[in-house]
C-alpha cells in the first residue's frame, strides 16, 4: 500500500470511529442493515440463511459502489478475477485459461437460468440487471454444468404491475457516452405485463495511444447496442410465465472483449524474417548487419522510431500498423420461465438460448514493428559464382518482403438449454428440489492469419513450396492466408439432479444433493498451414501434429490419408486426410465424459441472526479438445475432465442491527486442472509451433474470506472485504516453460541435469534448443501458484448520506488493493503482475420524490497502473544471418540462432476515467 493509500485509509477510518463515538446514542431504524433476498438455491431466501459463500449485488448497490463492469465486480467479490480482453474468469484459483470452446470455463454463468459461455452478460448496466449473485465454490448439484469453480447468476429486472419508465444518460472522458431507457407496465391483456429497454454505448477516444502516424488509437473504442423486450404472464392462480427476447450488436474499433488491453514494456524483437517457418517478421529489418535494404516505414516515422516500441514511454501507449476490430452481429438471446403451482410444490420449466456471430481482427504479433517492406539479400553457396569458395551475400538482390501480418478470429455459435424442475413450497421441515437438464451447442470457430499486403504471399510463397516438390502442390489461396484453421464441434450435456434440506431439529438443518452429468463432444477440424520462404517449406506446408509431416511428393493422385485407425490418440475418431486440391488436412473428434457430483452439509442456527455451516461439495468440468485458435492439429488434442473435492465452513452473523459479517474458510483438492501449454520453439522448424492441453495432476486451493457491513451511526456505512487465497500446484512434473525451455532462469526447478545438444537439424523436431545449445528440460511445478490467483485482496467502501429537505446527497469512496499474481503455472518474474491499489469516488444527489438522480464519479483517481490478471511471456528468439531461398535456387547461407530475451505482456486496467450520469424516472 503506497503513501496515498495510507493517507486516505487513515482519514476514512478515523472519521468512521469519531462518528461512531460522537453519535453512538443516535442510532435508529434508518441504520439497520437491509435484508437481501437471493435465489442461489433456486428458491427465494435471505442471503444470511443460505449455507453457501455468496456475494450479491443489487442494482442499487452497484450504483452506490460504481460497479459498472465485470472488473469492478471482482473488486468486491472475494476470490474472483476477470480478464476483459479474453473474457476469462477465475474463482478461488479455478477458472478459464483458454478461449477454446471445446474446453469451456470452470465458472458457470447463468443469465435468467440459461447457461452462457461468456461472462459479458454480467456487465450489463443496473438498468437491466436486478441482481448478480456470485456463488463461490463448486455448485455441483443445482448449477452442475462446468460449475467446478462456482457460478455467476444474473437476474434481469422484470416487468412491473404498475407503470414505470426511466431514462439514463452518462458522459465521461475519452468521449464516452451512454444512453439508455426502459419502460414497463400492464398491457391491454389482463394478467400480462411488459418491459422494454434499450442501451447505446459509444466511445470514440481510446485509452491506448498509437504512436504510428495515421493509425487509430485503441482501448475501449466501442459502439454497442442492446435492446430487450419482456412479457410476464399470469394465466390463472396456478400458471404463470415470463419470456425475454434480446438483440445485441457490437461494431467496435479497438474495443470490447478480445481487443487491446495489454502492455508489453519492451522493445520490438529483432529476429529473422521467419519465426518457426511461419511469420515474416518486421523485426528482422531493425537489426543491422543482415544485408537488408530498401526498408520502408509509415509516413511520418523514422526507422529508429519504427524499431522502438512506443509502449516504453508509458503503459497506455503502443505501436501498431494493423488495427484491432471487434464485431458481434446477428445476436439474439431468448429466455423463458413457466411455473405451475400445485398446493405444496411447483413445477417449473426454464428454457432458452443464444445465437451470435463474433468477429475479431488484429495484429500478429501484437507488438510487431511497423515496417512496410524491405528487401532481403541473395545468398549464394560456394561455387555459385565461378571462383568463389565461400558463401556470397548480395544485398538488395533477394525478394522484397512485405511483413504486415494479421489474424482473423470468429465464433459462430448456437446454444440452447432446457431445465425442468419440481420444488417443494410448503413450510414443513423437509424441503426438496429435483430436475432434468439438457444443453446443446454447435459452433464454428474459424481462425486464420494473413499477409495483409498481397505481394508478400504471391512473390515468395509459391516458389518456396513448389520448387522442391516437382510442382505437385495445392493451389495457393487467393486470400493470402498462411494459417487457416476451421474447427466445428457439437456439444451436448444431460443431467438429472436432486437436493433435500431437512430441518431435523429446531436449530439444525442438513442438506444432501446429487447430480449425474453426461457430456458429449464431437466434430471435425480442417487446417491448412503454409510456410514462408524457409527450407522446411519444401517438405511441410501442412502440419498434422508434433513429429509428423506431409510429403508433398505424394500429391496429385487423390486424397492422402495418414494415421492408423487402431492406434489413434484419445479423442481423435478418424485418420487424418489431406485433400490435394486445396491442401486442407482434416480429422474428426469424439469423446464422452460423465460424473456424479453433489453436496452434503449441515447448518446450525443457534439464535436469530446467526448461522453456521459446514459443507462438502464435489465439482466437475467435462474434458475437451485443444483445437482451433492457435493450434496446428496437435498430436494429443484430448484433455481429461477436472474434479474438485471442496470442504467449506462458514459463519453468517448479525451483531445487533448495525454490523454484519460473513466468513468462509475452504479447502479444495483439485485434480486435472486444464492448462494450455505452448510447446517452445527450439529448432526453428514448423513442428514446434503447437499448443496442447496439460492436466495438472494435483493442486490445492485453500483460504479464508470475509465480507462485512458496519453502520455505526445514522447514514454512515462501511463495507470491508478481505480474502486470503493459497491456490497452488502440489504435483506436476516434466512441463517445459515456453519462455525458458532449457530451465535456465532463476527459480526454475528442472528435473534433469543440464545437457548440451548433440544434433538438431533445422526443420526437424528435437528436444534440442539450438538457441541456447542445451536440451529442453521439464520442471517440477510443485508449490507454484495457479494462474490468476492473488494471495490477498482487500476492498473498502465508505459511504455517507446527508439528508436535506430537497433530497439526499451520498458520498462514496472505494479503496481496492490486490496482491501480485502470475499468468502461468510457472512462477517466474516474467509471468508476474505486481500488486496494485486503486481509489474511486462517487457523489450522488437524489431528490426527495426519487424522480431524478445525478451522479458524478471518478475511477482510478491517481491514474495508477493496475493489473486484471497475471502476465504472459514469450521468449524472443530467431536467426540473424543468411537465407536459404527456394525461389532463387540458392542452397547456402548461414543461420545463426540468437535469443533476444523474454518479453512480458500485462493485462492492465483502465486509466483514470471520470464523468457524470443523470437518471430520470417518469413514473
Amino acid at each position: 500500500m503506497n503513501w496515498k493509500g495510507h493517507l486516505l485509509a487513515s482519514g476514512a477510518v478515523a472519521a468512521a470511529f469519531m462518528g461512531a463515538t460522537a453519535h453512538a446514542q443516535t442510532r435508529s431504524q434508518s441504520n439497520v442493515i437491509e435484508e437481501l433476498v437471493v435465489t442461489a438455491e433456486k428458491r427465494e431466501q435471505s442471503l444470511q440463511d443460505v449455507p453457501v459463500a455468496i456475494s450479491a449485488f443489487t442494482s442499487e448497490k452497484r450504483d452506490l459502489l460504481g460497479v459498472n463492469t465485470i472488473t469492478d465486480l471482482t473488486n468486491f467479490t472475494p476470490g474472483l478475477e476477470y480478464n476483459a480482453q479474453n473474457d476469462r474468469n477465475t474463482l478461488r484459483g479455478v477458472g478459464r485459461n483458454t478461449n477454446v470452446h471445446a474446453a469451456e470455463g470452470s465458472v458457470a454463468q447463468y443469465s435468467d437460468g440459461i447457461y452462457t459461455s461468456s461472462t459479458t452478460e454480467a456487465g450489463k448496466t443496473p438498468l437491466f440487471v436486478d441482481r448478480i449473485e456470485v456463488l463461490r465454490g463448486p455448485q455441483g448439484t443445482l448449477y452442475g454444468r462446468n460449475s467446478i469453480g462456482g457460478a455467476i447468476n444474473i437476474i434481469s429486472k422484470r416487468p412491473t404491475e404498475d407503470w414505470y419508465a426511466e431514462a439514463r444518460a452518462q458522459y465521461q472522458n475519452y468521449n464516452m457516452s451512454v444512453l439508455e431507457g426502459a419502460v414497463s407496465g400492464p398491457t391491454l391483456i389482463p394478467g400480462v405485463q411488459f418491459r422494454f429497454g434499450a442501451n447505446w454505448t459509444k466511445q470514440t477516444e481510446g485509452w491506448f495511444k498509437n504512436t504510428v502516424p495515421g493509425m487509430p488509437d485503441e482501448g475501449n473504442i466501442i459502439d454497442t447496442k442492446y435492446v430487450e423486450g419482456q412479457l410476464k404472464f399470469k394465466f390463472n392462480d396456478h400458471l404463470d410465465g415470463w419470456m425475454k427476447l434480446a438483440w445485441q450488436d457490437w461494431h467496435n474499433d479497438g474495443g470490447g472483449p478480445g481487443s487491446r488491453n495489454s502492455w508489453t514494456p519492451f522493445q520490438f524483437p529483432t529476429y529473422e524474417a521467419v519465426t518457426a517457418g511461419l511469420v515474416p517478421t518486421a523485426g528482422y529489418a531493425c537489426r543491422t548487419g543482415t544485408g537488408v535494404t530498401n526498408i520502408q516505414v509509415p509516413a511520418g516515422m523514422t526507422l529508429a522510431q519504427a524499431c522502438h516500441n512506443g509502449a516504453l514511454d508509458g503503459a497506455h501507449k503502443f505501436t501498431s500498423d494493423v488495427p484491432y476490430q471487434v464485431k458481434l452481429t446477428g445476436t439474439m438471446i431468448f429466455a423463458s420461465e413457466f411455473t405451475y403451482h400445485f398446493d405444496k410444490f411447483d413445477v417449473k420449466y426454464v428454457g432458452g438460448g443464444t445465437h451470435y456471430h463474433y468477429f475479431l481482427t488484429g495484429p500478429t504479433p501484437v507488438d510487431q514493428a511497423p515496417i512496410l517492406s524491405y528487401t532481403l539479400p541473395r545468398v549464394l553457396p560456394p561455387g555459385a559464382i565461378p571462383g568463389t569458395t565461400t558463401t556470397t551475400v548480395i544485398p538488395g538482390a533477394g525478394p522484397t518482403v512485405r511483413p504486415r501480418y494479421a489474424f482473423n478470429y470468429q465464433e459462430q455459435e448456437n446454444w440452447y438449454s432446457h431445465e425442468l424442475n419440481i420444488a417443494s413450497t410448503d413450510d414443513g421441515p423437509l424441503q426438496w428440489i429435483g430436475g432434468l437438464y439438457y444443453y446443446d451447442e454447435d459452433y464454428n470457430q474459424p481462425v486464420y492469419t494473413t499477409l495483409v499486403d498481397a505481394q508478400g504471399l504471391g512473390l515468395n510463397l509459391s516458389n518456396a513450396v513448389c520448387t522442391n516438390t516437382g510442382g505437385l502442390c495445392p493451389a495457393l489461396p487467393g486470400n493470402n492466408r498462411i494459417y487457416d484453421d476451421r474447427p466445428h464441434l457439437e456439444i451436448t450435456s444431460k443431467a438429472v439432479f436432486g437436493q433435500i434440506d431437512w430441518k431435523f431439529a429446531p436449530q439444525f438443518k442438513t442438506t444432501l444433493g446429487l447430480r449425474y452429468t453426461e457430456d458429449h463432444k464431437f466434430g471435425q477440424e480442417s487446417l491448412r498451414l503454409l510456410c514462408y520462404d524457409v527450407q522446411a517449406c519444401g517438405v511441410s506446408p501442412e502440419l498434422l501434429g508434433q513429429n509428423f509431416y506431409i510429403d508433398l511428393t505424394q500429391r496429385g493422385a487423390g486424397v492422402v490419408s495418414y494415421g492408423t485407425a487402431g492406434s489413434l490418440p484419445p479423442g481423435v475418431s478418424s485418420t487424418t486426410t489431406v485433400d490435394p486440391a486445396n491442401g486442407f488436412a482434416t480429422r474428426h473428434y469424439d469423446n464422452k465424459w460423465s460424473s456424479t457430483t453433489g453436496t452434503a452439509g449441515i447448518q446450525w442456527d443457534p439464535e436469530p441472526g446467526t448461522m453456521a455451516y459446514a459443507r462438502y461439495s464435489r465439482g466437475y468440468k467435462a474434458g475437451g479438445f485443444r483445437i482451433g485458435i492457435d493450434t496446428t492439429i496437435g498430436a494429443s488434442p484430448n484433455t481429461n475432465p477436472e474434479h474438485a473435492d471442496a470442504f467449506e465452513i462458514g459463519l453468517k452473523k448479525d451483531f445487533g442491527r448495525t454490523f454484519q459479517a460473513n466468513i468462509a474458510a475452504f479447502y479444495y483438492k483439485y485434480k486435472n486442472a486444464q492448462i494450455p501449454i505452448t510447446i517452445a520453439e527450439t529448432s526453428g522448424g514448423v513442428a514446434q509451433a503447437n499448443s496442447i492441453f496439460y492436466n495438472i495432476p494435483e493442486a490445492v486451493s485453500q483460504g479464508i474470506e470475509l465480507e462485512s457491513i458496519w453502520q455505526p451511526i445514522d447514514h454512515l456505512q462501511i463495507l470491508f472485504n478481505y480474502s486470503y487465497l493459497d491456490a497452488h500446484v502440489t504435483k506436476a512434473l516434466g512441463v517445459v516453460d515456453k519462455a525458458d525451455p532449457t530451465a535456465l532462469a532463476p527459480g526454475a526447478k528442472p528435473i534433469t541435469p543440464l545437457a548440451a545438444c548433440t544434433t538438431n537439424p533445422v526443420g526437424a523436431p528435437s528436444s534440442c534448443d539450438v538457441f541456447t545449445g542445451y536440451t529442453q528440460r521439464g520442471q517440477d511445478l510443485s508449490g507454484n501458484n495457479l494462474p490468476n490467483a492473488p494471495k490477498n485482496k482487500l476492498a473498502v467502501n465508505v459511504n455517507y448520506t446527508v439528508e436535506m429537505n430537497a433530497g439526499s446527497l451520498i458520498g462514496s469512496l472505494n479503496y481496492v488493493w490486490r496482491d501480485k499474481q502470475y499468468g502461468s503455472i510457472f512462477n517466474r518474474s516474467y509471468y508476474q503482475s505486481p500488486s496494485y491499489d486503486q481509489w474511486d469516488a462517487r457523489l450522488s444527489w437524489k431528490d426527495r420524490d426519487n424522480r431524478y438522480t445525478v451522479i458524478a464519479f471518478v475511477k482510478n483517481i491517481f491514474n495508477d497502473v493496475g493489473y486484471e490478471g497475471g502476465a504472459d511471456a514469450n521468449r524472443r528468439a530467431g536467426f540473424i544471418q543468411g537465407y536459404t531461398l527456394g525461389q532463387t535456387g540458392a542452397t547456402g547461407g548461414a543461420r545463426v540462432p540468437v535469443v533476444e530475451g523474454v518479453a512480458s505482456t500485462y493485462p492492465i486496467t483502465p486509466p483514470r476515467t471520470y464523468g457524470i450520469e443523470l437518471q430520470y424516472r417518469f413514473f
